[in-house]
């Protein structure tokens, strides 16, 4: 039989090795009072355990490692000391890979996620975690960083994290096809953003343009744009370079677009013109930055992630208006807005949606038309019908 059970220990006698009996512990071939009591599990070349006082412990491991091999199942890696298929060894070296593949902003909540599993975790062998352990760890998600309760959408961000973690353990062939756990389901429905109609948001950014056109005018010309060329986001918008704009064939190139894939956004002559009217700038500066004469920030300095968010928050307490944000008073607005003159196809198309279901939250139908198809149900159309009185 494979493996074995051994002692460093001789006897004090004779000075012969101590051998498994097979039942009770290692004694002595010459004085059988004589017994060990240190213990090592030798089995195959990589694998060593060592027990104290304690040689049924030591049976058992042997047992079981020797039941594991004969079923198949035996993995050295699961009895090496530095624990190679622990869950914290491995999602700390998916980290490092996932550091260098996405954006910062989608790295700090893969990180956040990851340390939450191995808060739950540990270094627990990654063979041992299965769709019951992954199930109540996601139900155990109910307070997020801000002290918040989680929500459903959250929840499930976290369910893809760690389905891409086992895919890319899968592939590492760090673990088989077979071994690949199931993944529960996490259901959530995604809110619609408050929208505004087209006058109230031509409204809001001639606002704009009155706060900040003397501080900096591509403070509203990155706001307009953001109602103009819909297919941008506006964390897309906010990275350009000068080197992004091509005047001469009017377009904009978005470097990393959340689509992963190539963006061309082409421009109107409009816009182009206006371009060509700010001083240019070097090919790697920040098209949208800042200028000279703010003391707060540095002449060239990047705008901030939330800066044109900041100025559209501005804009709308100026005009009364509330709960309206800068996505959805932008990007979603004015696309909900052109169902009035293009198909919804035409407007997918402009919005850049590689799926309909993105899209669908965008082309919601509102009340207004609503009525006007409960109108085409009825062949009296605008007809306003009025009760008798019973005695007439």
């Amino acid at each position: 039989m494979i493996g074995g059970i051994y002692s460093d220990q001789r006897c004090p006698l004779c000075n012969s090795k101590f051998l498994d009996n097979g039942r009770d512990g290692l004694i002595c071939p010459n004085h059988p009072d004589k017994r060990a009591t240190s213990f090592r599990v030798k089995f195959g070349r990589k694998v060593r355990k060592r027990f104290k006082n304690d040689y049924f412990a030591a049976q058992r491991f042997l047992t079981g490692l020797r039941f594991k091999h004969d079923e198949g199942t035996f993995d050295v890696r699961d009895y090496k000391h530095d624990n190679p298929l622990g869950f914290e060894n491995l999602a700390t070296k998916w980290l490092e890979v996932k550091e260098r593949e996405t954006k910062p902003k989608s790295y700090r909540n893969l990180f956040n996620y990851m340390v939450r599993a191995i808060q739950a975790w540990g270094n627990r062998n990654i063979k041992e975690i299965g769709y019951a352990e992954i199930e109540d760890f996601l139900l155990d998600q109910k307070v997020g960083k801000t002290g918040k309760p989680i929500s459903d959408k959250t929840r499930s961000n976290v369910r893809s994290a760690l389905h891409d973690f086992w895919v890319w353990l899968r592939k590492r062939r760090l673990i088989r096809p077979d071994q690949m756990p199931e993944f529960p389901e996490t259901k959530f429905e995604l809110g619609f953003r408050t929208t505004v109609d087209k006058e109230t948001q031509e409204s809001i950014l001639e606002a704009v343009r009155e706060m900040t056109f003397h501080i900096n005018p591509k403070i509203w010309l990155g706001i307009k744009w953001l109602c103009t060329y819909i297919s941008i986001r506006p964390g897309e918008l906010i990275r350009i370079k000068e080197k992004h704009i091509d005047t001469g064939n009017g377009y904009l190139m978005i470097p990393d677009p959340k689509e992963k894939r190539p963006k061309l956004v082409p421009m109107l002559d409009e816009d182009i013109e206006l371009i060509k009217s700010f001083p240019k700038g070097f090919p790697e500066l920040a098209f949208f930055r800042h200028q000279k004469g703010l003391q707060s920030v540095r002449e060239n300095q990047p705008f901030g992630e939330k800066y044109f968010y900041k100025w559209w928050i501005r804009a709308c307490e100026k005009l009364g208006i509330e709960g309206v944000d800068l996505y959805g008073g932008t990007r979603h607005s004015s696309a909900i807005a052109l169902r009035k003159y293009r198909t919804p196809e035409e407007i997918r198309r402009a919005t850049m949606h590689s799926t309909n279901k993105a899209f669908e939250r965008y082309f919601r139908l509102e009340s207004d038309d609503l009525r006007d198809i409960y109108k085409d149900t009825t062949k009296r159309r605008g007809e306003v019908i009025k009760l008798r009185k019973r005695n007439e």
